[in-house]
């Protein structure tokens, strides 16, 4: 911007030094938050109605689930590492309690890892693949990883956020959905079966918060 006043002036002559020199603490600032000595802010997602790490039975984490309400129920998605290759029963459990070696809520002899998450939410109205906390099979890639996302409008906010909570869990063995044709099992399918989908044992477990 050029001054209006004389070039020879007292005031051009002393003004010009005096921004110099505040642009010279303007580019130190600028070279200090390009350095990386910026306050950080921390990194939500603001629109998550509730989240979950999941880690399995030694306590190694793989990674987080979350749920967002959208138009058609709700969203959740996970983003998975450090498991093996295949299919893998996914399910919303009533209790949001990720304990190893504990006890079922209604069964205290009922005992192994993440028990005290209790069962599907809504296994007390109907029977597996019926359950409102009944998800999609996890499908994890050769190099470990696992994505999925999926709408439900069978859970609530509620579900998720009443007084015991939940937790999402992955089993160990592939979910069926209770899908055991005449052909092998003449009688229908059994109560692991209609309970869980055979999905085995609880291999890891993320408390929604």
């Amino acid at each position: 911007m050029h001054s209006l006043l004389p070039a020879g002036s007292w005031t051009a002559r002393h003004r010009r030094p005096r921004t110099v020199a505040l642009l010279g603490a303007m580019a130190l600032t600028l070279s200090a938050c390009g350095d990386g000595d910026a306050p950080e802010t921390e990194n939500t997602d603001d629109d998550a109605l509730a989240s979950a790490t999941v880690s399995d039975a030694e306590g190694a984490e793989l990674g987080p689930v979350d749920v967002e309400e959208t138009d058609g129920g709700l969203q959740i998605s996970a983003d998975l590492s450090d498991l093996e290759p295949g299919y893998y029963g996914f399910h919303v459990h009533e209790v949001g309690e990720c304990e190893t070696d504990s006890a079922a809520p209604d069964d205290s002899s009922d005992t192994g890892d993440f028990k005290s998450a209790g069962g599907h939410v809504g296994a007390d109205d109907s029977k597996h693949p019926e359950h409102a906390g009944d998800l999609p099979p996890l499908l994890v890639t050769e190099d470990g990883t696992a994505e999925l996302e999926v709408t439900t409008d069978r859970l609530t906010e509620e579900d998720l956020t009443d007084e015991d909570g939940a937790a999402v869990m992955i089993h160990s063995d592939p979910d069926n959905f209770a899908n055991v044709p005449e052909r092998y099992a003449s009688d229908g399918p059994d109560s692991d079966t209609t309970d869980t989908g055979d999905a085995g044992d609880r291999l890891a477990c993320g408390t929604l918060e």
